[in-house]
């Protein structure tokens, strides 16, 4: 058996067919239907233990970051796991809830947290605000009053430095709309401190996602640990530090570096700088789920454009509404045979139904297919799911966890008549 893909040994080519977790995919796709996502608990769960591992001996806290990918199957894993949860939304705090996840273990981040999800939060019990901004601490700290709950806060930081990722997920620059500047940051907490509704309890930052280096990670502690000090010294007290997630997996060649290898990088530089004993939070999301998961399409028609140098298109079943990476970012997936064929193969581009230049998800593929194939795009497990849409009118896919060796559907297919239950045709 030979592990198809780097760092996950959980998907394997067994003979002819591909296997996640010991499952036939090609059988999967038949026995539930295309497009579908399929994921790997046993890939999740071992992906978290290398953060634990590093992380053991020291007060810290786990938490998954939701928006990578909030079935609440997936959160339910994370949540009996003991693990936290870094959310973005009410929505993603009712999917946490709902999943079995403690409120107290949840930090809240985003932008543009309103006014009725700060209220939520509260009534809840997070754990803490990663507040964005002035305004934000101004508003959150006049509703925390009115309920006459104070809100825990931690700042979010930015601090201008370059993750080297992709400019869409870069969220660390001065230029990005997240964060406080690190120049304005010392200000902010004493700002902070004067709101009666707030009580400080961190600092935090996150400088991108896909980051496939330690450098920046070590260049953005040491910024944080400057304000730490600085904040401290006006008299403030800083309980943890949370440093954010974003740490890559290979789709292609990158070569990351593994968890615990980054961890224990970060643990020593708190170590050298006297900051040990605080509590440190970390917010990984891809890293957890990216390489648990595997998307599933049938291969429907293969053409040929005779005005375009030959040209082979690969028409499947699942479209940009289902994974909009490649659109959205260009990014480069893995895509196989879900059952070998040994023939020749073509160089295809992989493209799906939805009426758009931009709905591919592969380019230049050498394989050997025929109508009626499965095929599996793989490191789906992140940012698939949970950015699919229903262009087009296109019922979003159904989702299969594997839970010890066997297939369990945790999300039903969705059907056209839900795409339009909650809209109203006109009355005379």
């Amino acid at each position: 058996m030979k592990p198809t893909l780097p760092g996950a040994p959980q998907l394997q080519r067994v003979g002819d067919a591909l296997q996640l977790d010991g499952c036939d995919l090609d059988a999967l796709a038949r026995q539930f239907g295309t497009p579908l996502y399929v994921y790997s608990q046993r890939a999740m769960l071992e992906a978290l233990a290398a953060y634990r591992r590093a992380l053991a001996g020291r007060r810290h806290l786990v938490c998954y970051a939701c928006k990578a990918n909030a079935n609440l199957a997936v959160l339910q894993s994370f949540a009996c796991a003991g693990c936290g949860f870094d959310i973005v939304s009410a929505g993603e705090l009712a999917r946490v809830l709902a999943a079995g996840g403690a409120a107290s273990r949840v930090v809240f981040s985003g932008v543009g947290k309103t006014a009725a999800e700060m209220r939520r939060a509260l009534q809840a019990g997070v754990r803490c605000f990663n507040v964005e901004s002035l305004p934000e601490l101004e508003r959150l700290s006049q509703v925390a009053e009115a309920l006459g709950v104070p809100a825990p806060v931690s700042l979010r930081v930015n601090p201008d430095v370059d993750a080297g990722t992709h400019p869409y997920i870069s969220t660390g620059l001065k230029t990005d709309k997240f964060g406080i500047a690190h120049a304005q940051a010392r200000e902010a907490y004493r700002f902070a401190a004067s709101l009666p509704g707030l009580r400080i309890e961190g600092i935090d930052c996150h400088i991108g996602s896909q980051i496939t280096q330690v450098e920046p990670y070590l260049d953005a502690l040491d910024r944080l640990l400057d304000l730490v000090e600085s904040v401290e010294a006006d008299g403030l007290r800083i309980r943890h530090l949370d440093i954010g997630g974003g740490l890559g997996i290979t789709y292609r060649d990158e070569q990351p570096p593994q968890a615990e290898v980054l961890v224990r990088r970060l643990v020593q530089r708190l170590d050298e700088r006297g900051h040990g004993h605080r509590e440190l939070l970390l917010e990984p999301g891809r890293s957890l789920v990216g390489n648990a998961g595997v998307l599933l399409t049938e291969v429907l028609y293969l053409k040929t454009a005779a005005d375009a140098d030959g040209k082979h298109f690969c028409i499947v079943d699942a479209a940009m509404n289902d994974m909009a990476r490649p659109a959205l970012y260009d990014a480069w997936m893995a895509i196989e045979p879900c059952r070998l064929r040994g023939g020749t193969p073509r160089r295809w581009d992989i493209v799906g139904p939805v009426c758009e230049s931009g709905d591919w998800l592969g380019r230049d593929r050498e394989l050997d297919l025929r109508p009626g194939d499965t095929l599996a795009m793989l490191s789906a497990g992140a940012y698939g799911m949970a950015m699919s849409s229903n262009y087009n009118s296109r019922p979003r896919a159904a989702e299969v966890l594997i839970v010890d060796g066997r297939p369990k559907l945790v999300r039903a297919r969705e059907s056209v008549a839900a795409l339009f239950a909650g809209e109203y045709l006109l009355q005379d």
